[in-house]
């Protein structure tokens, strides 16, 4: 009977040696400029097909690429060199505007008030904003929420002549909040206003106390027209990103709550299966896309890993997570196309990223 104990020790350890040890992640430091790295070939990746992604980017209108393994640092690349003024050239300084990524980083200033009590995720929207909120009737408005901000099926009608506009005028029924999704600005910026009403601070006060201090990351929200754009250094996104990858921790710092983290990346209604909260999700059945009411049989990304999900703005401002690989991507730059939210260019970019990383 021994024997046999110890004969079943041993295959529990030969199977356990062949499954790898999770990689531990690393952190830069929360102040100062310091951030560890690591190489492409100490990875075993493809470093011949390196110059093809970083040519591929550079045409398609990339001021700076960033990809985190484990945390490290494996590649860092600015673009746009200014012939007449070279100080103008974009680096690790340089500040550029999120656009729709930064849906992601107001959807955790919510769960983080949700956490503590001072946002309820099934109360009325109008509890916070006050009745009249739109223009829509009191039955009609009692029903959108701010779980429905959150997942973009407010029921409110995206195809105003502005829908970026948060005036009550602008605010018209179109559905029952949650019956129809529409990707629409206006309900997403009036989560600005919902944080400000439950906490008493605004939006990047409440976020520099909750988010910003404890992960080392910069940045500001700016008022922009009808929108709230946030604008930051590469790194700083990228830090958000590393905060992502370890589902809402830095380091052992909880920052984002379990178990809203894990509502941002799961499918959150059953009309766009790739969509959590304020959050993109790759590898389900279907998917839709702003402007269209269309549900296309197909993923986000197909060339992406199927666990991956993505921050994702205007002009191709991305933030790619990927746990299965431990992989952070950011992408910030001018437009590579004309479409609202970069699905096609997401995608390409990964075909070409997954000739690097084999």
């Amino acid at each position: 009977m021994r024997l046999i104990f110890l004969l079943g020790l041993a295959l529990l350890a030969c199977a356990d040696a062949d499954e790898p040890a999770p990689a531990s992640l690393y952190f830069p430091p929360v102040t100062g400029a310091g951030w560890d790295t690591t190489t492409p070939a100490s990875l075993g990746w493809n470093e011949s097909a390196i110059p093809g992604l970083l040519s591929f980017l550079s045409s398609n209108n990339t001021r700076a690429f960033l990809v985190l393994k484990d945390g490290k640092l494996v590649m860092e690349n600015y673009f746009g060199k200014q012939l007449v003024n070279p100080a103008l050239d974009f680096n690790v300084s340089s500040n550029w505007y999120w656009a729709s990524a930064g849906k992601t980083l107001t959807s955790a200033c919510v769960g983080i008030a949700n956490a503590q009590g001072k946002i309820n995720l099934d109360a009325k929207t109008s509890d916070y904003l006050g009745v009249g909120w739109t223009s829509l009737t009191l039955a009609q408005e009692n029903k959108i929420t701010v779980r429905h901000q959150l997942t973009m099926t407010s029921g409110l009608d995206d195809g105003v002549t502005n829908p970026d506009c948060t005036a009550k005028a602008c605010l018209v029924y179109k559905a029952d909040a949650g019956a129809r999704w529409a990707y629409h600005n206006a309900p997403y910026t009036l989560l600005d206003n919902v944080i400000a009403s439950a906490t008493g601070q605004d939006l990047n006060t409440y976020l520099n106390e909750q988010i910003k201090t404890k992960i080392g990351m910069d940045g500001t929200f700016i008022k922009t027209g009808d929108n709230n754009v946030y604008y930051s250094t590469p790194r700083a996104m990228a830090r958000f990103g590393l905060l992502l990858l370890n589902k809402g921790k830095w380091d052992q710092t909880e920052v984002i709550p379990p178990a809203y983290f894990d509502l941002m990346v799961t499918t959150s209604q059953n009309i766009n299966l790739s969509y959590g909260y304020l959050t993109w999700l790759n590898g389900k059945a279907s998917s839709m896309v702003p402007g269209l009411q269309t549900v296309f049989n197909q993923s986000i990304s197909p060339n992406a890993p199927a666990d991956l999900f993505a921050a994702m703005g205007k002009n191709g401002q991305l933030i790619n997570v990927v746990p299965s690989q431990g992989l952070v991507v950011i992408r910030m730059g001018d437009a590579p196309d004309t479409s609202l939210v970069p699905f096609l260019f997401q995608d390409e970019m990964w075909k070409e990223l997954n000739k690097v990383i084999r």
